[in-house]
C-alpha cells in the first residue's frame, strides 16, 4: 500500500512486529507434532534460531552449543578473535568499561589491532576443535582479503555481511567484492547480507547466495536507524524477501533460505517472522544475557566501534538465564524469552502448521492493538514497577 506524501512522492506502508498478529486455524495441531528444522543448500539443521556473528554473542565454545542444538552461531572473522592474541581479555576489558567509556573503548579496541590470518586460522580451528561447525563472517572487503586463509583452514559456511549489501555497489577504491563471482568460486552454504526489499534480495539470489540475510537497523544494540535513516521494518521487509524467494524458485527452480537478522526478543516475534516467510532467524541479544555468554552482561552491534559514524551502543542484558532454558526452556518468565522453541512450536500449533514452510500460509492480520487490547493490568503495574 502506497501512501501520497506530496503531489510527486509516495511512500510504502511497512509493518513491523507490533503491527500485525497471526491467525489461529480451523485445524489445529499438537505442537510436540510440529517440525521447526529447515534448510540451507544442502544441509538441514533442526533448530531455526542462529546465534549472530558478534563478538559479545559467539565464541568458539558458544558456537559448539549451538552446534549441539542443531543449528550454528557464527564467528566474526574480524572482530576479537581476528585481532588479538587473548581475545577473552579484550572482551572482559569491554564488559568492565563504564556506559561513557564504552563507544571510545570499542572505537580503540577494533582499530588498535588489525585483522591477522594467524588469528583467523587460530579461531577457525578452534571452532573444529570445540566440535563446532565453522561457521564465519567476513565483510565484503573481508573476503577480497581473508577468505583464502578460512577456506584453507576448513571454514564451513560463509556468512558475507555489511549493514546493507548490494549486488550492485560502486567504490571509488577500486575494491569491490563481485558476489556472483564469489557464489560461483566458493563450495561451502553462503549467506550473504544484509539487504531489504524484493529487487535487492532477487538479485542476490540470482548472484548465487544459498540465503539471505534480512534486516537493515533492527538490532537491540543498532542505530543504524537513528544514524542514517535507513530501513524498513522487520515484518515488510522479511514478506518482501519471501515473495523474491518463491518467485525466484519459480523461475530456476532453486531454493534460496531466508533468515530474518535481528531486532527480536520474544519466541511470538520469532513466529511472526517465521509466518511473514522467513525459513529461520538469526539475533542475538537474548543470548548475551546468558551467564556464558563471551562479554556477559553486555551487547553491542558489530557498526558500533566505527571510527568515524558509529552506529550502535553497549547495552547491558541482564537476564541471567542459563542458554538452554532460553531456547528450550523450561521458562520462570511468561514474556516469550524463555523457551523461544516452545513458543514457536505453540504458535505453529495454533496455526495448523507442521512445517515452517506450512506456516508461510498463516493469515496475518493488521492489528494495531494487538499488544494492548485488554493489558490495562499488566501495563499499569510494569509503569508502577
Amino acid at each position: 500500500m502506497d501512501f501520497l506524501i506530496s503531489k510527486k512522492r509516495r511512500a510504502k506502508l511497512a509493518l513491523g512486529f507490533d503491527d500485525i498478529s497471526l491467525a489461529p486455524s480451523a485445524s489445529t495441531i499438537d505442537p510436540e507434532d510440529t517440525n521447526v528444522s529447515w534448510r540451507l543448500g544442502e544441509r538441514e539443521f533442526e533448530l531455526p534460531i542462529i546465534a549472530a556473528a558478534m563478538d559479545s554473542v559467539v565464541d568458539p565454545g558458544m558456537a559448539a552449543r549451538f552446534t549441539g542444538f542443531g543449528s550454528f552461531g557464527v564467528l566474526n572473522l574480524e572482530g576479537v578473535w581476528g585481532r588479538y592474541q587473548n581475545p577473552r581479555e579484550i572482551l572482559a576489558k569491554i564488559a568492565r568499561a563504564t556506559d561513557d567509556e564504552a563507544t571510545p573503548l570499542l572505537q580503540e579496541v577494533y582499530s588498535a589491532e588489525s585483522v591477522n590470518e594467524k588469528y583467523i586460522a587460530r579461531s577457525i580451528r578452534a571452532m573444529k576443535d570445540s566440535g563446532a561447525l565453522a561457521a564465519v563472517s567476513l565483510t565484503p572487503l573481508g573476503v577480497k582479503r581473508f577468505w583464502p586463509v578460512a577456506k584453507e583452514e576448513g571454514a564451513e559456511l560463509l556468512v558475507v555481511q555489511s549493514t546493507v549489501t548490494s549486488p550492485k555497489h560502486k567504490s571509488s577504491s577500486g575494491e569491490v567484492l563481485n558476489i556472483a563471482d564469489l557464489c560461483s568460486n566458493i563450495d561451502i552454504p553462503l549467506i550473504v547480507g544484509n539487504c531489504v526489499g524484493y529487487n535487492v534480495a532477487i538479485e542476490l539470489m540470482r548472484a548465487g547466495a544459498d540465503g539471505i540475510l534480512i534486516g537493515v537497523g533492527p538490532g537491540q544494540a543498532c542505530t543504524t536507524r537513528d544514524v542514517t535513516g535507513v530501513g524498513v521494518p522487520q515484518i515488510t521487509a522479511t514478506a518482501e524477501a519471501a515473495d523474491a524467494r518463491d518467485d525466484y524458485f519459480e523461475e530456476s527452480g532453486r531454493r534460496v533460505t531466508v533468515i530474518t537478522d535481528g531486532g527480536m526478543r520474544t519466541s511470538g516475534q520469532v513466529a511472526k517472522c517465521l509466518a511473514a516467510g522467513a525459513d529461520a532467524v538469526m539475533f542475538g541479544s537474548v543470548f548475551t544475557g546468558c551467564p556464558d555468554a563471551p562479554a556477559h552482561p553486555y551487547h553491542w552491534g558489530m557498526a558500533a566501534p566505527h571510527p568515524n559514524l558509529p552506529r550502535g551502543t553497549r547495552v547491558r542484558v541482564d537476564s541471567g538465564v542459563p542458554l538452554e532454558q532460553v531456547l528450550f526452556g523450561p521458562a520462570r518468565v511468561s514474556d516469550g524469552t524463555q523457551n523461544i522453541v516452545g513458543g514457536i512450536k505453540s504458535s505453529m500449533g495454533l496455526a495448523g502448521a507442521a512445517t515452517i514452510e506450512d506456516f508461510h500460509e498463516t493469515e496475518l492480520y493488521v492489528s494495531l492493538s494487538f499488544r494492548t487490547e485488554g493489558k490495562g493490568f499488566q501495563m499499569s503495574q510494569k509503569r508502577s514497577i
